[in-house]
C-alpha cells in the first residue's frame, strides 16, 4: 500500500483504512443514509439496526455487553467524556483523580482544566521504561479519590502498563477505573470485566476503521457508573452523548473490531518478527542507540529509539523516504518535545532523550521489504549526521564517526 508515497511506518499516528472496512461503510454512505434516531419509517430502522450491530462486535471483543458501548467523535471525546463525566456528577463524594504522565493530552489536558475547576490531580511518574508501579496507585489514594485514569498502553514508546493489577486497587477501594484503550487494544489481551474496568475509550482510526468515530465504554452494573454528559440536546446513546450519531462511522469501526478479532493472534506473531527485525537490524549496525519503553512488556510494532548525537528533526529531514515521528501526532502539531519522552528522561536523568529519539510503528502492511529499506535508510542517516558532529567524534574517541558496533 501507499507505494507512490515514503514507506509509511507511522501507524500509531492513524492506520490506512481497511478495505473490508470500506466495503462495509459504502452503503451507509448512499443508499442506507437514514438517522438511527428516525423510528418511524425504514430508513431509521435500517440505520439502528446498524448500530446494534457494531455495538456487538465492539462489546464482543472486550467482553462487555452492547447497551455499555457510548458512540462518541473519537478517542479525544470519549476521554474527556469519561474523565469530565465523572468529575461533574460524583464531585459531592470526592474531588481527587490519580493519572499518570505519559497519558494522553486528551487526558493530561483535561486534568488539567479539573483543576482549574477545583479539582486535585495526582500524576504519579514513571520507571526509566515508561511503567507505572501498582504500588504508587495504592499510595496516592485518599478518601477523596473518585477516579483513576490510567491508559492501556503508550503510543510513543508502546509501554503497557498493569491494567488488571490497578483494577484490583480501584476496586478494592470502590474508586472507579478509567482505561484510554486507544492505542494497542488490537495487539494486546483487553477484557473490561477480567481486568475490573468500568469506562474505557476506543478509536477507530487506531485499528483500521475510520476517522471521526470512537466509543466510550460505561459500565452498566457492579457499579452502574453514571456520566453527566458534555454536549445536550437530542438524548441519544443513553443521554451520555447528545447528537447525530454518525451511522457510517459506527458501521466501519465494529467492522474494525471484527476483523481484529479474527485475525489478531497471527497478525501479533507477525508484527513481533518484524519488530526484532527493525531493531536487530538497527542496533546492530549502529553504536550508542537504546530502545525506548519496555523490551517486552509492550505493544508489538511500536518501536522507540533514541540516536545518541543526532537531533530527532535533523534526522526525519534526512529520511524523506519514512512516514515516521519524533513523538505522538497531537504533540508533533503542537512543536513541542514529546512529554512521554521527557516523562521518561526524568526518570532516567537524561534531559537529551526527548529530542534524540525516533518513533517508528508497524502495521497491518508492513513488509519485510519495508523493513529492510528503514534499516538501510536509517542506518545511512545517522552515519551522515554523526559525521558532522564533532560530539559524536569525542564520544567515541575516534576521528572515524562514521564506525559501526
Amino acid at each position: 500500500m501507499l507505494t507512490d508515497k515514503p514507506i509509511y511506518l507511522d501507524y500509531a499516528a492513524t492506520t490506512p483504512l481497511d478495505p473490508q472496512v470500506l466495503e462495509a461503510m459504502l452503503p451507509y454512505l448512499t443508499h442506507e443514509f437514514g438517522n438511527a434516531a428516525s423510528r418511524n419509517h425504514p430508513y431509521g430502522w435500517a440505520a439502528e439496526k446498524a448500530l446494534d450491530i457494531a455495538r456487538e462486535q465492539v462489546a464482543s471483543y472486550i467482553g462487555a455487553s452492547p447497551q455499555e458501548i457510548i458512540w462518541t467523535s473519537g478517542g479525544t471525546e470519549a476521554n474527556n467524556l469519561a474523565l469530565k463525566g465523572i468529575a461533574e456528577i460524583w464531585q459531592d463524594k470526592g474531588n481527587h483523580i490519580i493519572t499518570q504522565a505519559t497519558e494522553h493530552r486528551s487526558v493530561l489536558d483535561t486534568c488539567k482544566a479539573l483543576e482549574r475547576k477545583g479539582f486535585k490531580v495526582t500524576y504519579l511518574r514513571v520507571d526509566p521504561q515508561g511503567w507505572v508501579d501498582p504500588e504508587q496507585v495504592r499510595q496516592a489514594l485518599t478518601p477523596k479519590t473518585i477516579l483513576i485514569s490510567v491508559m492501556l498502553a503508550n503510543n510513543e514508546i508502546g509501554t503497557m502498563q498493569p491494567i488488571a493489577d490497578i483494577g484490583s486497587i480501584a476496586k478494592a477501594r470502590g474508586v472507579f477505573f478509567h482505561v484510554d484503550a486507544c492505542w494497542g487494544v488490537n495487539y494486546v489481551p483487553f477484557n473490561v470485566q477480567e481486568m475490573g474496568i468500568d469506562l474505557a475509550s476506543f478509536t477507530a482510526h487506531k485499528l483500521y476503521g475510520p476517522k471521526g468515530i470512537g466509543a466510550l465504554y460505561v459500565r452498566s452494573r457492579s457499579p452502574r457508573v453514571r456520566l453527566a454528559p458534555q454536549m445536550h440536546g437530542g438524548g441519544h446513546e443513553r443521554g451520555m452523548r447528545h447528537g447525530t450519531v454518525n451511522v457510517p462511522g459506527v458501521v466501519g469501526m465494529g467492522k474494525a473490531f471484527e476483523i481484529a478479532a479474527r485475525v489478531k493472534g497471527e497478525e501479533v506473531a507477525r508484527l513481533w518478527k518484524l519488530d526484532r527485525k527493525l531493531i536487530d537490524g538497527i542496533t546492530k549496525s549502529l553504536d550508542l542507540v537504546h530502545l525506548n519503553g519496555h523490551p517486552q512488556r509492550r505493544v508489538p510494532g511500536t518501536v522507540n529509539i533514541r540516536f545518541r548525537y543526532v537531533e530527532g528533526e535533523s534526522f526525519l529531514m534526512s529520511c524523506r523516504d519514512l512516514a515516521i515521528a519524533s513523538g505522538a501526532a497531537c504533540t508533533s502539531a503542537t512543536l513541542e518535545p514529546s512529554h512521554v519522552l521527557r516523562a521518561v528522561g526524568q526518570a532516567t536523568g537524561d534531559d537529551a532523550l526527548a529530542h534524540t529519539s525516533i518513533r517508528f510503528t508497524l502495521g497491518r502492511w508492513t513488509t519485510e521489504e519495508d523493513v529492510d529499506r528503514a534499516i538501510e535508510l536509517t542506518v545511512t542517516a545517522v552515519r551522515r549526521l554523526r559525521a558532522l558532529s564533532p560530539l559524536y567524534e569525542r564520544a567515541i574517541g575516534s576521528a572515524d564517526p562514521q564506525r559501526g558496533k
